[in-house]
């Protein structure tokens, strides 16, 4: 039995077709004769999305009670008993009531999609989890309920259901998406036009990656090397100079000329040896590409036109952008250079941006990544120079030149020689020396065509031309190998440079800097390894590159960091020279995990030292805040059970009213060190509803004294998206102290508790007209166990703020405070207004809830 397929219907926003899209799709299947049930279709009352379920199958839903309502969800064993061919699926991201078989409805699709069951199913753009934070910046809210990416993008088809926003917005108006009573507030909210443009261009751009993942697959599939120039990519060619940064904002400009283009910087570094480029420099132009959207590449590769050709035609790329050559301009004897390469042999599919710049014929630096070693093709074309030269020279000079005399045709020889030192080194030099002195005696000296010599003039002649040769090799080979060495100490300095300043910088990232190594030393993986003893297996510790290792011996190199620890690279064994630069990377890379393991160890004691200051706060509160309500409810029990007194039925209700109130006094202590600790070990779970403000603010109301609170909650505000008995509790707690700092004169000290609207927000305001607290306490006063000044009614272990704004931030709210006019303190809490619904018409219940609260 195989997997079944997904289809997804994509949209923008609510109200764009999806439904109606997937339900007309379960009419076409049946009208061709496939077996389509749904599974679970909610219409939301749209007459034209109910319409359409008539004559479908509509499979029984499952009915789930929680918390007294009932519930119904998708049936996913009914499904699975019934075992259509096709199930319709609505609201791919819906969450499950708790009690269900999944939490989530994306898994039960995977259950369906595991028996073999197709499945059609909708979702929205902005229940993408890796869009949340996105779709929040645009449109304030954020979305609870979310399906991971990889389960969209696994779906066999994507069909992106799109409309215009006015269209969107007139569907709106016309009733054909909310009821009439939540379309204004809809339309001025979630329903803004900028809002669903830019949720609308959020899904062209998902949807059209994804297009691009499927074109990348057919290629590769069907090995088409071409451009399809479906989709601008810009290549950017870096060499790691002073140039890169031009080269770059350069390409962003041309992307910025077509919506969707994209930027892909690349840096091949060749085989051999250490990166000619710059670490500094090269990692201030990965981070330019990354700032202006685009992505780093590194690649080796010794041919570096046909390297980066290779690389954008295996990204599909439309166009590459280089700089003009650094060259001098005798140094393009060696060849037309990088830029006129890969112009020649870009092809018609491959358009190429030479970009001028300030380092333009300025030289091209030392060759840093070869030392003192030189490059085959160097080689090769030094024992060219040095054996064929000689040879053209000979056949040139008997063949087209007059005779010039035997002195200039050593000289002409010895330029020859020393041209193969400067290109091949010293044995080509010596080799082109040997060659000529044997074609100089049989074409050139008397008597001809006979390696003998007639004049002893011309013996010495000879011999002082190969002197002469061998020494002016060997100086130009010192002088060029002295050159790379200085250009290698040159890049080994830039590097334990860049090394002294992370040192000094404090930086911290394990991976960045084993990142360093692994462009460094142009290698596929590299890894720190260590181990507790000789005896104990390896362990790694942090690796970046594909197939880490596990253990040195199988690394190409490894550098031991220690007795117990070793960094190992694999892609090539290093030359020996190598090894010095290496060896400061490891020492660096063990600074820097012990660095990190000081720094958790350091955030452990910062953790365990605020578990002790609460703990002693705590006992605190139990010596004495907890102690005192307790010795009051003893000595009235002791006082009722004494034999010896008689006590009046007045004085009886008042030793109980004590009582009654020191168990209050408990109960409300204890209930808030369980809130914080609750807050401390990270256990509070708000399950989030719209509610109305005036069903909870008056609940929070009712442990103040009579006549202490004037409630002004207006009946236009908005719903709010919160957990009520959070929000209760965190309302009752900032009365409370509000209450409890108020003065004592009658005219002052009522507590105002107001709400209003601030765009997509709800405040409520805690106003009282006490001392006050000043700046530089306003933060202080929400910390565990704090209280400023003097309680003027004892009571409280200065937990009620603190435990206030954690529900508050649990909720994504915000709890601050303010200085009161004429003085005092104000609490402002904030709340997320909940999307697309009205505030609801006044009622006597909400009008009676208005004035001063008793």
């Amino acid at each position: 039995m195989g997997r079944g397929k997904l289809r997804i219907y994509l949209g923008a926003a609510p109200g764009v077709g999806k439904t109606y899209a997937m339900l007309s799709e379960g009419h076409r299947r049946i009208e061709r004769g496939t077996d389509c049930a749904v599974g679970f279709v909610e219409h939301h009352g749209r007459p034209r999305t109910e319409v359409m379920l008539h004559g479908l199958e509509q499979i029984a839903r499952k009915e789930l009670t929680y918390r007294g309502a009932v519930f119904t969800e998708m049936d996913v064993d009914a499904v699975l008993a019934r075992r259509p061919d096709v199930a319709l699926v609505d609201e791919l991201a819906h969450t499950n009531v708790p009690g269900s078989r999944n939490a989530k409805r994306w898994q039960d699709v995977e259950e369906l999609l595991a028996a073999g069951i197709d499945v059609v199913s909708t979702v929205n753009i902005q229940h993408l989890e890796s869009l949340g934070d996105v779709v929040e910046s645009i449109t304030g809210v954020r979305q609870r309920e979310t399906v991971p990416d990889e389960v969209v993008r696994r779906a066999d088809q994507i069909e992106l259901v799109d409309m215009s926003p006015e269209a969107l917005r007139r569907r709106m108006a016309h009733g054909n998406i909310y009821k009439p009573d939540r379309i204004d507030a809809s339309l001025s909210n979630y329903f803004r036009p900028g809002n669903l443009t830019a949720l609308r261009e959020l899904a062209l751009l998902w949807v059209a990656d994804r297009v691009d993942e499927y074109l990348q697959q057919y290629r590769g599939e069907h090995n088409i090397r071409s451009t399809w120039q479906a989709r601008e990519r810009i290549v950017v060619g870096l060499t790691g100079g002073p140039e890169g940064r031009t080269l770059v904002r350069r390409a962003a400009r041309m992307a910025a000329k077509g919506s969707g283009s994209e930027i892909l910087a690349v840096y091949i570094a060749r085989s051999d040896g250490l990166t000619a480029a710059s670490p500094k420099e090269l990692a201030l132009q990965r981070t330019l590409v990354e700032d202006l959207g685009g992505t780093f590449h590194h690649v080796i590769g010794d041919d570096i036109p046909a390297a980066l050709l290779e690389f954008a035609r295996g990204v599909n790329a439309t166009q590459i952008v280089l700089g003009s050559s650094r060259r001098k301009t005798w140094q393009y004897i060696f060849g037309p250079g990088v830029g006129m390469t890969v112009a020649r042999e870009s092809g018609p599919d491959l358009d190429v941006h030479i970009v001028t710049h300030e380092e333009v014929a300025k030289g091209r630096g030392l060759p840093v990544t070869r030392g003192a070693r030189l490059g085959r093709s160097r080689i090769i074309w030094g024992w060219l120079v040095g054996v064929g030269g000689p040879a053209l020279l000979t056949l040139a000079l008997t063949h087209v030149a007059t005779d010039l005399g035997l002195a200039n045709d050593m000289l002409l020889f010895l330029s020859v020689t020393v041209a193969a030192a400067l290109v091949g080194g010293l044995v080509p030099a010596l080799a082109s020396a040997a060659v000529g002195s044997l074609l100089l005696n049989y074409y050139f000296t008397p008597p001809l065509h006979l390696f003998t010599v007639a004049d002893p003039k011309n013996i010495v002649a000879i011999v002082i031309f190969v002197g002469v040769a061998v020494s002016v090799a060997s100086v130009v080979d010192l002088a060029a190998r002295r050159t790379h060495q200085a250009a290698r100490l040159r890049a080994e300095s830039e590097i334990l440079s860049f090394l002294a300043g992370s040192v000094l910088r404090g930086e911290n990232s394990l991976d960045a800097l084993l990142d360093r190594v692994r462009e460094t030393f142009a290698m596929d993986s590299v890894a720190l390894l260590e181990r507790a003893s000789d005896v104990e297996p390896w362990t790694r510790a942090a690796s970046v590159g594909p197939h880490p290792l596990e253990r040195p011996e199988d690394a190409d190199v490894d550098m031991p960091v220690g007795d117990h620890m070793a960094l190992a690279l694999s892609g090539r064994v290093l030359p020996a020279e190598d090894r010095r630069v290496l060896a400061a990377f490891a020492a660096q890379a063990a600074v820097v995990l012990d660095r990190q393991r000081l720094q958790s160890e350091a955030d452990q004691a910062r953790t365990l030292a605020e578990g002790n200051r609460i703990r002693t706060a705590l006992l605190a509160a139990v010596s004495h805040d907890l102690r005192t309500p307790l010795a009051g409810i003893k000595a009235s029990v002791s006082s009722l059970r004494s034999d010896d007194i008689a006590w009046s039925e007045e004085d009886q209700a008042e030793l109980l009213a004590g009582i009654e109130e020191g168990a209050d006094r408990l109960d409300h202590l204890v209930g808030n060190l369980l809130d914080m600790s609750r807050l401390q070990t990270g256990t509070v779970t708000p399950l989030m509803r719209e509610i109305d403000l005036d069903e909870v603010v008056p609940m929070a109301l009712v442990g103040v004294p009579d006549g202490s609170v004037d409630l002004d909650i207006p009946e236009s505000l908005p719903m709010v998206t919160v957990d009520k008995g959070l929000l209760e509790r965190a309302v009752a707690n900032i009365v409370e102290n509000a209450v409890k700092y108020s003065p004592e004169d009658e005219t002052d000290s009522v507590v105002l508790v107001s709400a209003s609207t601030l765009g997509d927000r709800v405040e409520v305001r805690v106003v009282d007209r006490g001392p006050g607290v000043p700046d530089t306490a306003k933060d202080r006063i929400f910390a565990p166990f704090q209280r400023y000044g003097d309680a003027p009614r004892g009571a409280g272990v200065g937990l009620g703020l603190a435990v206030a704004r954690g529900f508050v931030e649990a909720m994504n709210g915000t709890l601050t405070a303010e200085d009161t006019p004429g003085g005092g303190l104000t609490m402002v809490l904030t709340l997320t207004a909940a999307t697309g619904h009205p505030p609801a018409a006044p009622t006597s219940s909400a009008i009676a809830q208005r004035g001063r609260y008793a």
